[in-house]
């Protein structure tokens, strides 16, 4: 059996690779994102989370929301988005997440994710960033994240 090869969504050569010491408080990346039903759909295949309230029209018509929604845990993703590939970017691992849920994400939205540095711990090369998350200016995620970060003595050189 062979195991299919997965490839980057863009060329990692092409990537911003930020150290420890390039970052300072006040830096921000933002990803904006539609949210198409096959991201839904792919989602509950991924995670297995099949609620109706994302896979069922019927269902969801009937609910508070009146429509199928994304899972929350499919916008948090976004963020790791950001901080896997922008801020802090590749290299940075992930130590701790706290999300706050505001509101649904409905198929069709645009989801601006914004990751603000608000501190820099040089004890474990550690940076806690602000994340949030809005459809149309309105709040519907935040939280915090912490991630470790390479140092510039510790980057892995890249492909010759």
């Amino acid at each position: 059996m062979t195991v299919p090869t997965i490839k980057p969504a863009g060329d990692p050569r092409t990537l911003k690779i930020l150290v420890y010491e390039d970052l300072h408080v006040g830096m921000r990346e933002t990803l904006m994102k539609t949210v198409m039903e096959t991201d839904v759909v792919g989602f509950a295949r991924l995670s297995g989370d099949d609620n109706p309230i994302h896979l069922c029209d019927v269902y969801a018509a009937r609910s508070r929301f009146g429509e199928r929604i994304a899972h929350g845990l499919y916008t948090a993703s976004l963020i790791s988005a950001v901080l896997g590939t922008r801020l802090p970017g590749p290299g940075a691992v992930y130590r701790s997440q706290t999300l706050n849920f505001h509101a649904p994400v409905k198929i069709g939205d645009v989801v601006t994710v914004s990751v603000d540095v608000v501190e820099l711990v040089p004890e474990g090369r550690k940076v806690r960033l602000a994340c949030e998350a809005r459809v149309d200016g309105r709040l519907v995620l935040d939280g915090e994240a912490v991630v470790s970060v390479p140092g510039r003595a510790t980057t892995p050189v890249g492909p010759a």
